[in-house]
C-alpha cells in the first residue's frame, strides 16, 4: 500500500534576510549589499501523527525555518503545502484564516510569549474568539477550564497571571492556548530549552500525552539530540540554512551518515562512552553572510576532498537515509565511528 499523502510538505523553501549597512554607512566602507541565507533550498514532509525533528547548532535556520512554516515570514521563493494547499498563496483572507487554525506554534520563551497583562483566562480564548469556535461566554469559560485541565493545570487558575506561575506551568499554559483551535498540527520551537532538566521531563511527557489523545502531528525544533531521541519519529540536521541528513530517529542515532551529525552525536552524555576519547568539532561556524564554496561543512570535515570545496551535494538516498555528503555517497567515510551508537542517552 502507498504511503498516505503528508500532512505538511516543504518544497525548495528559502528566505533571504536583506543585513545591508544603510546607503551613507556603505559608501564610507565602500561595502556591497549582503543578504544572508537564513533558509537555503529546504525540502521534507511530515506524515500525519509523526514527530519530526529538526537539529543543528544555533544560527543554522531552524527557527527561521519554523515561522515560516506557521505563516510568520514570508518566504523568498518554495512552498509550503499543508493538507496539498499552499499557505503562502491562500484564495483568500477566509481560507487563510481557516488554514491558520490548524496550525499553532509553541516558542521557546514561555513568559515573552504571554501577554502579561491578561489574564490566564482571556490568553487562552483568544483563539476561541478569533476563530469564532465557541456560541456564548459560558461556553467559552468551559471550554478555557477544559483546556486547562488538559495541560494538568487547575481550573481556578484562569484568574492568574502568568507572572504568578513557574517556567513550566506557563510553558502549560502556552500549550493550552495552542490547542484552543483544534489544530492538527504544532510547531515546537524549542519548548523547553528555557526550563530545568526535570520540568523539560514533564512538559515532554505531557506533549507525547497529548499527541495521542488528540492526533497531532509536530514540527519540533531543539538543539538537545536527548530530547530529539526521546520525542521524534524522524529527524532532519540542519547546517547553514540546509538540510545534510534526513533520517528514522533510531537510524540515525545507530548510524549517522553524515560526519556533522556524527560531530553532533559526540556531544551526547553516553554511560557506553565513558572512559573512551571523544572526536571534538573542529573550526568555527563559517560567516553566513559569506557561506564556504562547495558543501557549506568542508572547512570543518577531515574528510573533505577538492570535489567538497567546488561542488555542493545533493540528498541522495544512501541505505534509508537522505544525505547530502560527497564522502559518504562515495564511500569515503569509515562504516562505523566508534562511540557513535550510544544505547543509553542521559
Amino acid at each position: 500500500m502507498a504511503d498516505p499523502a503528508p500532512l505538511l510538505r516543504v518544497e525548495d523553501l528559502r528566505h533571504h534576510f536583506d543585513v545591508t549597512l544603510p546607503a551613507v554607512a556603505r559608501l564610507l566602507r565602500r561595502t556591497p549589499r549582503a543578504r544572508l541565507k537564513a533558509v537555503d533550498g529546504v525540502s521534507f514532509s511530515i506524515r500525519r501523527g509523526e514527530t519530526f525533528a529538526l537539529v543543528g547548532e544555533s544560527g543554522c535556520g531552524k527557527s527561521t525555518l519554523a515561522r515560516l512554516v506557521v505563516g510568520l515570514y514570508r518566504p523568498s521563493s518554495g512552498r509550503v503545502l499543508f493538507a496539498g494547499r499552499d499557505l503562502a498563496r491562500p484564495q483568500s483572507r477566509r481560507e487563510a484564516t481557516a488554514l491558520r487554525r490548524h496550525l499553532q506554534m509553541i516558542f521557546q520563551d514561555p513568559y515573552a510569549s504571554l501577554n502579561p497583562r491578561w489574564r490566564v483566562r482571556r490568553i487562552v480564548a483568544e483563539p476561541l474568539r478569533t476563530h469564532r469556535l465557541v456560541p456564548n461566554s459560558a461556553a467559552l469559560r468551559e471550554r478555557v477550564a477544559e483546556l486547562l485541565a488538559q495541560v494538568r493545570l487547575s481550573p481556578a487558575d484562569a484568574e492568574k497571571f502568568p507572572h504568578e506561575f513557574s517556567g513550566g506551568q506557563r510553558q502549560r499554559i502556552s500549550i493550552a492556548r495552542a490547542l484552543a483551535s483544534n489544530p492538527e498540527f504544532l510547531v515546537c520551537d524549542e519548548p523547553t530549552s528555557a526550563l530545568d532538566v526535570s520540568v523539560q521531563a514533564q512538559i515532554l511527557d505531557l506533549m507525547k500525552t497529548l499527541q495521542h489523545r488528540l492526533d497531532l502531528t509536530y514540527l519540533f525544533i531543539s538543539h538537545n539530540l536527548a530530547v530529539i531521541y526521546q520525542m521524534a519519529d524522524r529527524v532532519g540536521v540542519m547546517y547553514l540554512g540546509r538540510l545534510i541528513e534526513i533520517a528514522d530517529a533510531e537510524q540515525l542515532f545507530a548510524v549517522p551518515r553524515h560526519p556533522y551529525t556524527r560531530l553532533l552525536l559526540e556531544t551526547i552524555p553516553c554511560i557506553d562512552a565513558v572512559g573512551r576519547e571523544r572526536a571534538p568539532a573542529g573550526g568555527e561556524v563559517p560567516n553566513p553572510l559569506d557561506p564556504p564554496a562547495g558543501c557549506s561543512f568542508h572547512p570543518r570535515c577531515r574528510f573533505a576532498n577538492e570535489r567538497c570545496r567546488r561542488e555542493p551535494p545533493e540528498l541522495l538516498d544512501l541505505d534509508g537515509s537522505l544525505v547530502a555528503c560527497h564522502a559518504a555517497a562515495e564511500g569515503r567515510l569509515p562504516p562505523t565511528v566508534a562511540g557513535s551508537s550510544c544505547s543509553t542517552i542521559a
